[in-house]
């Protein structure tokens, strides 16, 4: 499902585990995972996830901490996703999240706009989370409480 300006929403978020994702403290939440990113694929708006053979993305290493996860998704429009996020079965394992990961200093979630068909990757997501970190939500990376509109010109990063 494209929208009428031909647009995707990208998304990423990313989680500190407590513990290595072995260790017994992350049982619960290893094995709601798979169910959690079924649930995601079969919810409306859904586009693509980034996933590896194993189904989910927890072995890709965007950091340098190993504890740290990164989960990057593309959905048909913020409604699609909010929805997902906080009215489904996704909602009581978020209201989890703290038995399982660490609070973090920067922000952990970041939404831009993609054309559709194009897909995002981790170095792109991670540029997006560390510009909102640096200059706060603009059409370039946002967020669910300050959003901005497909096709709103987007901020350049400059490095």
């Amino acid at each position: 499902m494209v929208n009428a300006a031909g647009w995707h929403l990208a998304q990423v978020n990313i989680a500190r585990a407590l513990a290595p994702l072995d260790d017994p403290l992350l049982a619960d939440f290893m094995a709601k995972l798979d169910e959690v990113n079924q649930f995601a694929v079969a919810s409306p708006g859904f586009v693509w996830r980034l996933q590896d053979d194993s189904g989910n993305a927890t072995d890709f290493a965007a950091f340098d901490d190993p504890r740290i996860i990164i989960n990057l998704s593309v959905w048909s429009s913020v409604e699609a996703l909010f929805d997902f996020a906080y009215r489904t079965a996704h909602a009581p394992v978020m209201a989890r999240r703290r038995e399982w990961f660490a609070r973090l200093d920067r922000p952990h979630l970041a939404l831009w706009w993609i054309p559709a068909g194009t897909l995002p990757t981790i170095p792109a997501a991670v540029a997006r989370l560390d510009h909102l970190w640096r200059r706060g939500p603009t059409p370039h990376a946002f967020t669910f409480k300050q959003r901005f509109a497909p096709g709103e010109p987007a901020l350049m990063v400059s490095r």
